[in-house]
């Protein structure tokens, strides 16, 4: 009997222990599931470089008008105060109508996929229409509202391009905070940063050479070909997306209280919120509207050939490509996340400082200053956006990014704005000088070569005038220093007539049979040299000075400096735990 009461415990243990074993086998099959996706690295880094691949389009095409700058003046009448009016019409919608605010609400009620897709949708539509207007002949007299119709409608689409990309920009740091929270969360957001900005290095570096060598509006067409490839690839995340969904169905999670709109209330009274957002605008209206300006400024100031004056601003972000992900490895194991942020500021400071000094004019210079510009740069994005999800409830996320994207619209509308008119105004002869010597050029290439046998069409004509135009500005800007001489003393209409004249008469004695390719590079040769010495002897001025826009960078930097102490302040009054590392052991 005791024998048999010891057989019936031990089958009993037995039993026991292989139901234990089976519900073992089974919480770890479930608890490979939950892994199979987040806890992935190999999934979770796919997610990360699939949807970043739509910002990278954004950011070739928020940088592809920039380098092409001087083209739009000589090609298209164009002025600084017109292209500060383009560049500042990026947050137009964002900004008065409120796009950015929607698009977070949005997001946090219909989610990462719709809206995501809906953005890069809108991005490819507004490259659409700026290409349209860019290629466009409107008449010269033409005005929408009170601007120039080439540059209002081009303003327009790049209004709408801004649109989604700020959407799908707060649409791809919550995908991130998604996919990385309590991961690698910085270190992520660092290279989400980089990928986008190897399009910015990409515009700044390739632009003004396509421009040259096809059409100034042929960057524009390589960025629309990149925003039809950003939705085929946003198709890709929302599969990786549904994947992640599917793998945590098992997972029981609390559910939160659905968005309101009173929540916008609690992000907007959280004072290291707006310590944030600020120090955001102040930062990102430091080096992003210089970036518009960068290769203008490197022609002009440094006598960089233009064909390689985009590479030295393309470094910053280049830079920032290897060293946003470091930083951002740093703020996730080491914290001193807001000191990261003074660190920033301060070289910012520095940078612009120097780089407004009158007298170095060293391109050499200028390279080290911009590579220091990149580390700054580096610096502050890699610990503020990773901070905003310390000081912000993750329900609340998507609109706290939306309203911190919103208020830095307010700067990059406004900066650029005032960027373009400052120049304008400093340098009030330069734009019109150059319109006439085009018009020069212009008047004697269609004398000459309209009656030439071989019948050059007018696009044919129409391109060699833009390239001893270019040409002749080019050489005068990069190979001779002068004090110009001041507009009130001199007689345009003169200067103008000379221009033609002396291209006619050398055109005149070019051999206009054979190859009609070798003709046009004859007369743009002789042409750019006839036309070159009656600029310089005049003394005409084309060299923008950028002296009082770089202490307006610098005067941002000083601000920013300012707030970044203040949120280091508040973070150490109220414990939001920036100064700690993003990865819980």
């Amino acid at each position: 009997m005791s024998l048999n009461l010891s057989f019936l415990a031990l089958q009993l243990f037995i039993k026991k222990e292989i139901q234990f074993i089976k519900e073992t086998k089974y919480l770890i099959m479930t608890d490979t599931i939950r892994k199979t996706l987040r806890d992935s690295k190999s999934a979770r880094w796919t997610a990360l470089v699939v949807v970043s691949l739509s910002m990278f389009g954004a950011y070739f095409f928020n940088y592809a008008m920039s380098p092409v700058k001087p083209m739009l003046e000589s090609q298209l009448g164009w002025n600084s105060a017109d292209f500060g009016l383009y560049t500042s019409s990026y947050g137009w919608f964002n900004v008065f109508l409120f796009m950015l605010i929607f698009s977070g609400i949005i997001l946090d009620k219909l989610g990462i996929r719709i809206t995501g897709l809906g953005a890069t949708f809108m991005m490819a539509l507004g490259t659409g229409i700026n290409y349209w207007a860019i290629t466009t002949a409107f008449p010269a007299e033409a005005m929408v509202f009170g601007i120039k119709a080439q540059v209002a409608w081009s303003c327009f689409g790049f209004a709408i391009f801004g649109v989604g990309t700020e959407a799908a920009g707060i649409t791809v740091s919550k995908a991130v905070v998604r996919w990385f929270k309590g991961k690698e969360m910085a270190l992520a957001m660092g290279m989400q940063m980089s990928i986008a900005r190897l399009g910015t290095a990409l515009a700044l570096g390739i632009a003004l050479p396509l421009a040259k060598n096809y059409s100034y509006a042929t960057p524009i067409l390589v960025a629309f070909v990149f925003m039809l490839i950003s939705i085929v690839t946003f198709f890709f995340y929302i599969i990786l997306d549904k994947r992640l969904d599917a793998s945590e169905a098992h997972i029981e999670v609390e559910e939160e209280d659905p968005f309101k709109l009173k929540d916008i209330i609690l992000i907007v009274t959280n004072k290291a919120f707006w310590f944030i957002a600020i120090l955001c605008v102040l930062f990102y209206g430091a080096v992003f509207p210089f970036l518009f300006y960068a290769t203008d400024l490197m022609i002009n100031k440094y006598h960089v050939d233009p064909y390689f004056a985009g590479i030295i601003p393309g470094l910053l972000p280049f830079g920032t490509i290897l060293l946003t992900p470091l930083f951002g490895g740093i703020y996730d194991k080491k914290g001193k996340g807001a000191t990261i942020m003074i660190i920033g500021s301060l070289i910012l400071i520095l940078v612009h400082g120097f780089l407004s000094l009158p007298g170095i004019t060293s391109w050499m210079f200028a390279t080290v200053m911009v590579i220091i510009l990149g580390v700054g740069f580096s610096l502050v994005p890699a610990a503020m956006w990773p901070s905003v999800p310390k000081i912000i409830p993750e329900k609340q996320l998507g609109t706290a990014y939306a309203v911190i994207f919103w208020i830095q619209n307010i700067g990059l509308l406004g900066i650029p704005l005032l960027l373009g008119i400052v120049l304008n105004t400093t340098n009030p002869d330069v734009a019109p000088n150059k319109a006439l010597i085009k018009n020069a050029v212009e008047k004697s290439f269609d004398k000459s070569l309209s009656a030439s046998a071989l019948n050059f069409s007018p696009k044919e004509i129409e391109k060699a005038i833009e390239k001893t135009t270019n040409g002749i500005i080019d050489s005068i800007v990069q190979s001779i220093s002068y004090e110009p001489t001041m507009q009130s003393e001199i007689d345009t209409a003169s200067i103008s007539a000379e221009i033609s004249a002396k291209t006619l008469a050398i055109l005149n004695t070019i051999d206009k049979n054979g190859d009609k390719n070798k003709v046009l590079a004859k007369a743009i040769y002789a042409s750019k040299h006839a036309s070159y010495d009656v600029v310089a002897k005049n003394k005409l001025n084309i060299r923008y000075n950028y002296q009082v826009d770089m202490l307006i960078f610098t005067l941002l930097g000083i601000l920013g400096l300012l707030f970044a102490f203040l949120l280091k302040a508040e973070d150490k009054k109220k414990g939001y735990g920036l100064e700690l590392p993003n990865i819980e052991k």
